[in-house]
Parts: structure tokens; sequence; C-alpha cells
């Protein structure tokens, strides 16, 4: 990277987390959605790290998403690590591979279910990441997401929707497609398996 890369990479991160920070702020739930639509817009629309390529007409569009569904906000506790679970390396790439560390499990209630792993970053920023793959992944663009999962918290980038004493919020209408969805020259760690469910989670960006 130049030096003008890496100061736009860091001006990004700090622009999400300043959006994350602003959501967080908002007290009506449906409220921050909106602004963090509005504001993940702008990013892809105008930043230079943006991974929409300079024709893509979501530029104009805007990122497509499911209406948000307040049954699809919840505040759970993180719970202990199943015995054996190990630390995950995660293909990245030609360049590598991305390390996590298991921290602790979520249990999903009704009407998701299932239970997904919450990782440490073990290199790169650290901080926790929590993607998932649900049913909608892959299939009719128009009714799905992307194939690989995608993403509800990445705190080393500030993705970070907080939590409420000792409960994590976990606002699934936040999911968020990596950036490998939009042009394969970026590099993403995927769901793995451990982070699958097989209901079909309506929430969040689709693909068309």
């Amino acid at each position: 990277m130049t030096g003008r890369t890496e100061l736009e990479l860091a001006d990004w991160r700090r622009r999400v987390a300043q959006l994350y920070a602003a959501v967080r702020a908002e007290a009506e739930p449906a409220v921050g959605h909106a602004l963090w639509r509005a504001g993940r817009d702008a990013l892809f629309r105008e930043h230079p790290q943006s991974a929409l390529r300079a024709d893509d007409p979501l530029r104009e569009t805007g990122l497509p998403f499911w209406p948000y569904d307040p049954d699809l906000r919840f505040e759970l506790p993180l719970g202990p690590v199943p015995e054996g679970t190990r630390t995950l390396e995660l293909p990245s790439g030609e360049t590598g591979s991305t390390l996590l560390r298991a921290v602790g499990v979520l249990e999903l209630p009704d009407p998701v279910g299932g239970s997904l792993t919450v990782w440490w970053l073990e290199q790169y920023a650290g901080g926790l990441f929590l993607p998932m793959r649900d049913g909608t992944a892959g299939g009719d663009p128009a009714t799905s997401s992307y194939g690989g999962g995608r993403y509800l918290l990445d705190t080393a980038k500030g993705a970070d929707l907080g939590a409420v004493g000792d409960r994590m919020v976990i606002d699934l209408n936040f999911l968020y497609h990596p950036s490998c969805r939009y042009d394969d020259a970026w590099l993403c760690p995927l769901a793995p398996p451990e982070n699958s469910v097989t209901a079909r989670v309506e929430a969040g960006e689709r693909m068309a």
C-alpha cells in the first residue's frame, strides 16, 4: 500500500467507528438502523476505500437490504466455549490466512434458533468478530444474501453494537456483506461451519 492508501483506510475505519457510535447513542433501534443504512450507503458511494467499482450501479441506488424487523434484535449473554473448541485458521486469499480464537457462544432465540461462536482476531487489529451464514445464503439474488455469509460484529473496524450490562446487543438487522461480495479483489474471512444457522434471516443486507 502507498501512504495515501493507508491514510484512506484509516479514515474508512474512523468513519465506520463514528457511524456505529451514533447508532449506539440512538435510543430507538429502528432509527439507529436507518442512520446506519444512510451512513453505509454514503461511504460506499463516496469513499475511496469503497468496495464498489467505479461503475457499479449500487453507488447510486444504495446497497439492497431487508426492512427492519424488531423481532430480530436480542440482548444475549455470552456463554462458555465448549470443551475442545480450537482456534480457527481461515483462508483470506493468496496472501495468507486469518487466525481466530473462540471466546464464547451466543444462543439465538426464536424465530432464528441455533448458536453462534464469537471469535477474537489473533492478528490484524485484534477485536471481536462475529460472522454468520443463514438459510438465505446463495440462491436467487432477489431473495438471498451472499453465499459466503455476512458479518454482524467486527470491532477491529469499529462495527460494534455494544452491550447492556453483561449481555451483548445482537441485532440481525445489522448483518452486512463482506467486501468480497462486491469485488473479488478483496480478501475476506468467511463464516465457518460453527456460525451457520438453518433459518432464513431476512434482515440486513441482501444480494438484490
